[in-house]
């Protein structure tokens, strides 16, 4: 949260989205975790996300599930990493079930949690046990995505 951000007249209309990569500046409050934000400078959109709904869903799974998995205001440039590589994805291309797969993945590799030797464990499953839940919009996410794939298979045949 930042002091001002949300106003009507504010010079970060328009600069302020969850799916933008950008540059901030904010200045810490000595009293609360209302911080006061200076300047916002946009570097990526990423307006691909925003194409279909199918990859604005994948997009907020991602950034859910590394909600759950961060501490606020806690730095960790492996996570901002894998996101921007996730997004940079959806920009261009759908998602599937593998890019869902492999998000999860490196989100349980970063986090510790991922047992490369017994290549049939579910990444999900890790994550889930150790930060006690995945996001909801998991499921529906993925029976989406299944379906998709279902056709496609189907069209091809």
């Amino acid at each position: 949260m930042a002091k001002g951000a949300r106003r009507a007249k504010t010079p970060f209309a328009g600069k302020l989205d969850l799916f933008f990569e950008s540059e901030i500046s904010v200045v810490p409050s000595r009293k609360s975790t209302l911080h006061t934000l200076t300047e916002v400078v946009v570097r990526n959109p990423f307006p691909g996300i925003r194409e279909n709904y199918l990859r604005t869903q994948a997009a907020a799974y991602f950034v859910e599930l590394i909600e759950i998995c961060t501490e606020r205001d806690h730095h960790e440039p492996e996570l901002y990493s894998l996101l921007r590589r996730a997004f940079g994805y959806l920009d261009k291309n759908n998602p599937n079930l593998r890019a869902i797969s492999h998000f999860e993945t490196e989100l349980a590799r970063i986090a510790g949690v991922h047992d490369t030797k017994r290549l049939n464990a579910d990444p999900a499953f890790a994550l889930g046990s150790l930060f006690g839940k995945l996001p909801l919009s998991r499921t529906p996410l993925l029976k989406t995505l299944a379906t998709e794939t279902k056709s496609k298979t189907k069209e091809a045949a």
